[in-house]
C-alpha cells in the first residue's frame, strides 16, 4: 500500500507546501500531505512526540530540534529563503519604504503594527529596537495569535501596518503587500526541512525530501515569494 508521507511545518511555507504536495502525488505517485500550525506550536509538537515524516520549520527552530535528536540530522537541508514585507490594508495610504528613514516615517505613522510570533516578529522588534524606536512604539505592537496571518488584523481593523513573510500576506484579501524592507533593515528567515527520527518511512520521506529541493519546488516558491538559497 503507497501510504501517505506526512509532513509538519509552520504557516509561512503551508502554500508551497499545498502546491507542492499536490504536484508530488500527480507527477510521482506519492501521497503527501502537510499539517501546518504556528512554529511554536510545530516545534512543541514535535518535541511532545508527534508522529509524523517530515518537518519544515524556520531553521533556527528546526537546527534545535535535530540538535536534540527529533530529526535524522544526515537528512537537515536548507530550501529556501522568505523576506519579511510590510503591508497595509486596501484603500488606505501606501507608504514609501525606499530607505530607513521612509521605513522609520512608516513605523512612527502607524497607529497600530502587527507582527507575528514567528521569526519574523521576533527580528522585527530587534530591528525597531536598532532604530531606537522600542518605547516610543511599544504601545502600538500587536503580536498576532500563534498560526493567525498578521496581515488579518489589517483586514479586521485592529492595525494599520503589519510585517511577515512575504508567503503569508501575499494572498489575504483586503491587504495590500507596500514590499520588502529598505538596505540594511531587510529581514529574510531560512526555511528547513529534514526527516524525523519517528518516521516510520524514512526512505519514501528522503525521496520526498529530495523533491521538495528540486528546481521545480524552487519555481514554486518563486510564485509565492521565496527563493532558494545563493539566489539573489
Amino acid at each position: 500500500m503507497n501510504r501517505e508521507i506526512s509532513g509538519l511545518s509552520s504557516m509561512a511555507t503551508r502554500p508551497i507546501l499545498a502546491e507542492l504536495s499536490e504536484h508530488i502525488r500527480l507527477a510521482h505517485g506519492i501521497p503527501v500531505r502537510f499539517e501546518a500550525a504556528g512554529g511554536v506550536e510545530t516545534a512543541r509538537r514535535v518535541r511532545e512526540g508527534a508522529q509524523a515524516d517530515l518537518l519544515v520549520l524556520a531553521d533556527g527552530a528546526l537546527a534545535a530540534l535535530a540538535a536534540e535528536g527529533h530529526l535524522l540530522a544526515e537528512t537537515v537541508r536548507p530550501l529556501w529563503i522568505s523576506q519579511v514585507v510590510a503591508a497595509v490594508p486596501d484603500g488606505t495610504p501606501v507608504p514609501a519604504l525606499g530607505s530607513e528613514s521612509e521605513l522609520r516615517a512608516a513605523l512612527l505613522a502607524a497607529r497600530r503594527i502587527a507582527y507575528s510570533t514567528g521569526p519574523s516578529g521576533t527580528a522585527l522588534v530587534g530591528l525597531i529596537g536598532r532604530l531606537g524606536l522600542t518605547e516610543t512604539l511599544a504601545d502600538r505592537l500587536v503580536q498576532a495569535a500563534p498560526g493567525v496571518p498578521a496581515g488579518s488584523l489589517l483586514s479586521s481593523g485592529q492595525a494599520d501596518l503589519a510585517f511577515q513573510q512575504h508567503s503569508e500576506l501575499m494572498d489575504l484579501p483586503g491587504v495590500v503587500v507596500v514590499g520588502p524592507l529598505p538596505g540594511d533593515t531587510a529581514i529574510s528567515s531560512l526555511f528547513s526541512a529534514g526527516v524525523l527520527a519517528s518516521s516510520t518511512r524514512p526512505a519514501r520521506a528522503r525521496e520526498v525530501l529530495d523533491l521538495l529541493g528540486s528546481e521545480t519546488a524552487t519555481k514554486t516558491a518563486r510564485a509565492r515569494g521565496m527563493r532558494a538559497p545563493g539566489e539573489d
